[in-house]
């Protein structure tokens, strides 16, 4: 019986190797095969060996980040995901809106510091579940949330940032008038796992969670060709299944309609505040077989990105595993939704990168290949955009303001 499943997992090992062969040679990795290197630890070395030639020879030797201010507009959001503390309901002394003084005080401050990029990022649809909210939205002029994002972005931009919106679910005709104040847009898709909606789950309190809507959000961001930030969130409770389906799926949508710049792998982290404050974080050689796999699975002109204060200790295993950029990282803005995880040093983090072979570089959070295509960016917005890629203002040092508050 021992040789007969000795002689099983070998052949499993096999076939395993036999699939990196054929994606080193280009070939799409299989759902199954998927599954099974994401699960196989012995297949780590080779998984990663792999992916970082694939990443080495589709974005050479450099790996990027985008020096961002975070503006969170508003913390106030209808959804009540089990592991997060950016969300807040108005009665908490944490909630707050920022008026229009703070967000142009907060965006002059970051491009004095050489920052490019304008992460809005909020709560879901807070007008639908709080009447203060909707008071104060009338108060400024606005009926929606995504009617004061777009006054936010315009601000931005009158600061001289390049504004990067995720406003959670947003309609067509959201979307279609923030692109003309956004080089970008995003939305994280998470897991396209219907179960973690279901009871005693991470997403039972969240109806902006469901699955199929995101999905439509991100079809539609594709039909009003929109470069689009998405990614999955690991960690929470999704199956290794689940979590290679969300690839396929956000891959899927990248080849209808080409959109998808950049897609995050994002690890749980546990805090003591939330429901899952005892949950396990996923170890780092999960999140490296993670990026590994999405690597592979994701046609190579997408970009594979993980957030690098969520494993601080582990630049150069992503580094290894075909990870080409860090996302953004900002010398004034705490990372509101882990404000416990500071962001790296950009010099510490460029030391690292150089001592592994690679380059550190700072880009825009619209991505070249859609500034060359005609129709990805709103007219007005190009000469915003041919700015700030003429500018050569130095690289900030990476001091966050632990304190800072909007």
């Amino acid at each position: 019986m021992r040789s007969l499943a000795t002689g099983s997992r070998a052949a499993a090992r096999s076939e395993l190797v036999a699939a990196l062969a054929r994606a080193a040679a280009g070939e799409s990795l299989a759902r199954d095969a998927a599954v099974a290197l994401l699960a196989d630890a012995d297949c780590t070395e080779p998984l990663l060996d792999v992916a970082g030639a694939i990443r080495d020879r589709h974005w050479a030797r450099t790996v990027t980040y985008s020096p961002k201010v975070f503006l969170p507009v508003t913390n106030l959001c209808r959804d009540r995901c089990t592991y997060c503390t950016f969300r807040k309901d108005p009665d908490d002394p944490d909630a707050w809106t920022m008026l229009p003084d703070d967000i142009e005080a907060w965006s002059r401050r970051g491009r004095g510091l050489g920052c490019i990029e304008a992460l809005m990022c909020l709560g879901d649809k807070p007008e639908l579940a709080f009447r203060g909210y909707r008071t104060t939205l009338a108060a400024l002029g606005h009926r929606t949330t995504a009617e004061y994002v777009e006054r936010a972005c315009r601000i931005a931009l009158d600061c001289g940032l390049l504004p990067h919106t995720n406003a959670g679910i947003l309609t067509r005709d959201e979307m279609a008038r923030l692109r003309r104040v956004n080089v970008s847009l995003g939305l994280m898709l998470e897991t396209v796992s219907p179960r973690l909606r279901s009871r005693g789950h991470v997403h039972q309190w969240a109806p902006d969670k469901e699955p199929a809507v995101r999905l439509a959000m991100l079809r539609e961001a594709g039909e009003l060709r929109i470069p689009f930030t998405t990614g999955l969130l690991i960690g929470i409770g999704e199956t290794l299944a689940e979590r290679v389906d969300t690839l396929l799926a956000i891959r899927d949508l990248h080849r209808a309609y080409g959109h998808v710049q950049e897609v995050i792998v994002q690890n749980f982290r546990a805090k003591p505040t939330i429901a899952l404050a005892d949950a396990p974080e996923p170890e780092a050689a999960d999140v490296a077989r993670t990026i590994a796999v999405a690597r592979l699975v994701l046609d190579p002109e997408v970009s594979v990105q993980a957030p690098p204060n969520l494993s601080p200790d582990d630049h150069a295993l992503l580094l290894r595993a075909g990870l080409n950029d860090w996302g953004g990282i900002s010398p004034l803005t705490p990372d509101y939704v882990n404000p416990e995880a500071r962001w790296p040093h950009v010099d510490a983090l460029a030391a690292t990168c150089r001592a592994s072979g690679y380059v550190l570089a700072r880009r825009l959070p619209i991505y070249p290949r859609y500034l060359a295509r005609s129709g990805w960016l709103d007219s007005s917005l190009r000469p915003h955009v041919e700015r700030l890629r003429a500018s050569s203002a130095p690289t900030a040092p990476s001091v966050t303001l632990e304190a800072a508050t909007p």
